[in-house]
């Protein structure tokens, strides 16, 4: 029982213990206007970095991202086809296929691939 209490006290003290010193170590530390401003090459910036970015990238990015996974997902069928029957195999591209081509209609309708808004 002593020795359960001991090694408590222990474990409580050497995390009050690190908790102290990262304190200590935090407080050194100076907020400088140089310390949180961007370094460019050693020279001041001559333009802001918050230039406004256009959606339309990002959900082209996020389409691709998609599109390339679900092309993933045909690969493995190349290699399944001597381990499934056909008909169960046909099933299964079938049904990727029309997640597929069910997933580009909606991004047409939706206005995503027009790349004039």
């Amino acid at each position: 029982m002593l020795v359960t209490i001991m090694n408590i006290m222990i474990t409580i003290l050497l995390v009050s213990l690190i908790n102290l010193i990262y304190f200590m170590m935090k407080s050194k530390t100076i907020n400088l206007r140089e310390k949180y401003s961007t370094f460019e090459c050693g020279m001041d910036l001559m333009t802001s970095l918050r230039l406004p970015f256009s959606l339309h990238f990002y959900f082209i990015s996020i389409v691709f991202l998609i599109f390339d996974v679900e092309l993933m997902l045909i690969l493995p069928f190349a290699f399944c086809f001597k381990l499934f029957n056909m008909l169960n195999m046909f099933v299964m591209i079938y049904m990727l296929m029309l997640t597929l081509i069910l997933g580009f209609f909606y991004e047409w309708w939706t206005g995503l691939l027009d790349w004039m808004m």
